[in-house]
């Protein structure tokens, strides 16, 4: 009864938050520079399998909820696929958080003059 409820929070608190983040860093990259056309390619191919991870994390997420929500509105047992499929959810969850979806660092701050004395 209660691991419905604890696979529909790992699924709320993880990858829906990590869905959010890698849909604000789709397309942000570093090093891409304008002014060389050369550079084109390999900006789309990036876009674009970030993409497909972003669809395959909400493709798992909206299946595991349903799932779950289904399975405890009715109380039936979770078919075994729902574990393989929110472990996989999990697993590309961190896979977008650690690559695009975070948030870039901080600049540092300029060091402070000390006061004329």
């Amino acid at each position: 009864m209660w691991v419905p409820l604890l696979l529909t929070a790992g699924v709320v608190l993880l990858a829906l938050p990590a869905l959010v983040m890698g849909a604000r860093g789709l397309f942000r990259h570093r090093g891409y520079s304008a002014l060389h056309p050369g550079d084109r390619g390999p900006v789309v191919v990036i876009v674009v399998v970030r993409a497909v991870l972003l669809l395959l994390v909400l493709a798992a997420s909206a299946l595991v909820l349903v799932s779950t929500v289904g399975a405890t509105l009715v109380e039936v047992e979770l078919h075994g696929m729902v574990y393989v499929l929110f472990v996989l959810d999990l697993l590309l969850a961190a896979l977008v958080l650690l690559t695009f979806g975070r948030r870039d660092p901080r600049r540092a701050r300029p060091r402070a003059t000390p006061a004329a004395r």
